[in-house]
């Protein structure tokens, strides 16, 4: 594993531990040449799978910038990180598991709003928000007063 302080590729395992519900292996690692430490995480993937864009565009699916985006609706939310690694996880199986390797963004966002929906209604409306790509304060209101029971006028 090269070393993302000096670019050296000799680096050594320092500790190995069970991570993210036992779905990924946490490495602690040191390089030798710099004494730069840093922490690595090896997953198991199926499958590699792309992305297609709303305009067509093709792109390799991304973890990271997954959870990028669901880190941001979840921020200063009161919301454990280990059950956002695992909500990550469980949606990268899930993509992974539905036997096509070609996945559209649209279901992609569905999905983690399906999920944020059940964790974080707050996160689930800010994720929304940009999925959904609202332009006004009226977008704002349409989308919550559906959230809520009753008659959608705000109680």
């Amino acid at each position: 594993m090269r070393c993302p302080f000096c670019g050296n590729v000799d680096t050594q395992v320092k500790d190995s531990r069970p991570a993210e519900d036992h779905v990924a292996i946490r490495r602690r690692r040191f390089c030798p040449a710099c004494g730069g430490r840093f922490t690595t995480y090896e997953r198991v993937q199926l499958r590699d799978l792309v992305v297609i864009k709303s305009n067509g565009r093709r792109e390799d699916f991304d973890r990271d910038k997954l959870e990028r985006s669901v880190r941001i609706a979840l921020q200063k939310r009161p919301v454990d990180p280990e059950r956002v690694d695992q909500m990550i996880s469980g949606i990268v199986r899930r993509l992974e598991s539905m036997g096509e390797t070609d996945i559209s963004s649209k279901v992609i966002g569905e999905i983690v709003m399906e999920t944020l929906a059940r964790i974080d209604t707050v996160a689930y409306v800010r994720f929304a928000s940009v999925y959904k790509n609202f332009q006004a304060a009226g977008d704002f209101d349409k989308f919550v007063s559906e959230l809520r029971p009753g008659d959608g006028q705000g109680e």
